[in-house]
């Protein structure tokens, strides 16, 4: 048995799923097939609901409003990244201190992942300026 992906049948130069990486588009009609170094450990539901301290409904309405990034693993259950109670906790922040609903808590999420990232930009590019950041 090879260690390569294994194409599909069609030519399409797509890779499967099933070699034990993810399939990962590279360029136009490109993809490759990524293996990870470290098997990176999910969450379930149930265990992003009891360390976030919300009942797992709730986990479920974040992930259909796009609060929290999920996936699906072979049995069609729910599986978080380790992260995922952090950015709970940061939701239910957001929600009590600023009485925001949970719609506007993605919008608000938004416009603070891009401040972030604006704000590293300036870091690597050494500009200063004379006013202290607000964060």
């Amino acid at each position: 048995m090879s260690d390569r992906p294994s194409w599909g049948t069609t030519g399409d130069r797509t890779a499967r799923a099933d070699t034990g990486g993810r399939p990962e588009r590279i360029s136009a009609g490109v993809t490759a097939v990524r293996y990870p170094l470290v098997p990176v450990r999910r969450l379930s539901l149930d265990s992003v609901a009891r360390r976030a301290g919300v009942h797992p409904d709730l986990v479920r309405r974040f992930v259909a409003l796009g609060l929290v990034e999920a996936e699906r693993d072979a049995a069609g259950r729910l599986v978080f990244e380790p992260t995922a109670p952090a950015v709970i906790a940061r939701v239910q922040r957001l929600r009590s201190g600023l009485c925001l609903n949970y719609a506007s808590i993605g919008l608000v999420l938004d416009l603070l992942d891009r401040i972030s990232l604006l704000e590293a930009a300036l870091r690597r590019t050494g500009t200063r300026s004379d006013i202290p950041p607000w964060t």
